[in-house]
């Protein structure tokens, strides 16, 4: 930072010292009360027991199985015994995929067998398989730009690579191939697309993942290699024809029900009003669901559960969400159309789903901090939540979590309905996901790539968020309004 810069730059924070100050927070800041929630919460195993439990004793839950009606049963079974009010399944329909034998072979010029796995929701290949030449496209937009017909008797092959990041923000660009490559593919006349696995690590395994046809498409087979794989078989296309065999025997049942568990802290004062800490009880198969997303339901409920051991009652009511057929895209439809009419009772939500690497920082919704989208030092009258925020900062300082001068963006898939629609407002808590795509969708998810210190400053950090929103009187709704009418 040049001189001039700096210069302008102390100016300013010495003409907004009590701005920054009141925003800031600090250590001396939080109460007694939050302490003694983040002390407990890192202590505590009973989150990462819990997490334990659920992918040893029930393992794998795709949407609709019976693996994830047993894993309901146990999750409820679990939150009675831990003491939560009001616990109870709430079901929704929906299509059940299972994944049958899957096999992979580069047959020209020479025999390569390859990892594979089919895409969620994929339709089989004919009995015998699909045998063709394939035509290797570097990203998803090549084929997009490819004529029409061009692939008629052909394997699409997409080698997009998926680009590390810490907040994961290389999985959307590559993602798309999985999701709407295989319509696009079909309209250019493929018989079957296979993508590079979406994902960043390079293991000989396949990640799998929903993937969403077009009504006006034909439904082709759809699935991803390891990414050495794709890697090779890239480099063998440079050198001439590739025939690829791909052979997938997926089945289909339609009208089969998934499963949403809810558990509840009851209010003292407004059990009406609702703080909603959530994650997803369903996963593939491949592995045992830990990182995706046992990790979130385990954080989730295990946040409710320190507050309920040290015997508080906040004003409003904490309510635990695991949903279901978050992977295949349902759950946020689903909780809208049965809880839209209550939603505006829904004071603020937020859902983790993103494994149990370390928070490192935290976004509340527009106009707890004053509505600014960017870092702006100001001596303008404090809002009305900054109380809030500077209690919450506080209590996220000693945890390693800055608190960010800018709005929540995501909150959570499952929670896009009831946000977008009714709009509910989310909280977001950024964590380290360097390493999340390396085992996302893949026979990796299992125990032990969870760090129980790691799972354990995540509960922290969601108990004491939840406990200061539900022991408030903030109207986040209100704030997130009017921050949205000034802009």
């Amino acid at each position: 930072m040049g001189e001039v810069n700096v210069r302008k730059l102390f100016r300013r924070l010495s003409c907004a010292l009590p701005a920054l100050v009141l925003l800031s927070g600090g250590a001396a800041l939080a109460d007694d009360t939050v302490s003694t929630i983040g002390a407990r919460a890192l202590a505590s195993s009973w989150g990462y027991d819990f997490l334990a439990d659920l992918t040893t004793d029930i393992g794998p839950r795709m949407a609709g199985s019976k693996a994830e009606r047993d894993a309901a049963d146990w999750a409820v079974a679990r939150l009675k015994q831990a003491g939560f009010d009001n616990v109870h399944i709430e079901k929704f329909p929906v299509t059940y995929w299972a994944r049958g034998a899957e096999e992979a072979d580069i047959t020209q010029p020479r025999l390569q067998h390859l990892a594979v796995a089919a895409l969620g929701h994929s339709a089989p290949t004919p009995a015998g398989g699909i045998e063709a030449e394939v035509v290797v496209f570097k990203s998803f937009q090549a084929l997009i730009d490819a004529p029409d017909g061009s692939l008629k008797g052909k394997i699409a092959v997409i080698v997009q690579k998926t680009v590390r990041a810490q907040n994961g923000q290389g999985y959307g660009p590559a993602v798309a191939s999985r999701v709407a490559g295989p319509s696009v593919a079909a309209k250019k006349g493929a018989l079957a697309l296979v993508i590079r696995s979406v994902g960043t690590d390079n293991h000989r395994i396949a990640h799998t993942g929903i993937t969403l046809y077009d009504k006006d498409a034909p439904k082709i087979p759809a699935a991803a290699i390891s990414n050495p794989d794709a890697d090779l078989l890239e480099r063998m296309a440079a050198k001439g024809p590739v025939k690829l065999r791909l052979k997938l025997d997926n089945k289909s049942t339609e009208h089969v029900d998934t499963y949403t568990v809810v558990g509840e802290l009851k209010g003292r004062e407004h059990p009406e009003q609702v703080v909603l800490l959530s994650g997803h009880l369903d996963s593939w198969e491949l592995g045992t669901g830990a990182i995706d997303d046992g990790a979130g339901v385990a954080i989730a409920a295990g946040a409710a559960k320190v507050i309920a051991d040290l015997g508080l009652h906040p004003k409003r009511t904490i309510r635990v969400v695991m949903f279901g057929a978050e992977e295949i895209g349902a759950a946020s439809d689903a909780y809208e159309a049965a809880h839209g009419k209550e939603a505006a009772n829904i004071v603020i939500a937020g859902e983790s789903d993103f494994g149990a690497g370390r928070i490192y920082n935290a976004a509340l919704p527009a106009g707890t901090l004053g509505g600014n989208d960017r870092l702006k030092f100001t001596n303008a009258p404090p809002p009305a939540g900054a109380d809030f925020a500077k209690q919450l900062t506080a209590a996220l300082l000693p945890l390693g979590v800055d608190m960010l001068r800018k709005p929540s963006e995501e909150g959570g898939a499952d929670l896009e309905g009831v946000h977008e629609k009714d709009g509910v407002p989310i909280v977001d808590f950024g964590q380290d996901g360097t390493k999340y795509f390396d085992i996302h969708h893949t026979a990796d998810d299992t125990l032990d790539k969870v760090d129980p210190a790691e799972l354990a400053q995540n509960i922290a950090v969601w108990a004491s968020f939840a406990w200061l929103a539900a022991d408030s009187d903030v109207d986040f709704r209100a704030l997130s309004a009017a921050a949205g009418a000034t802009k």
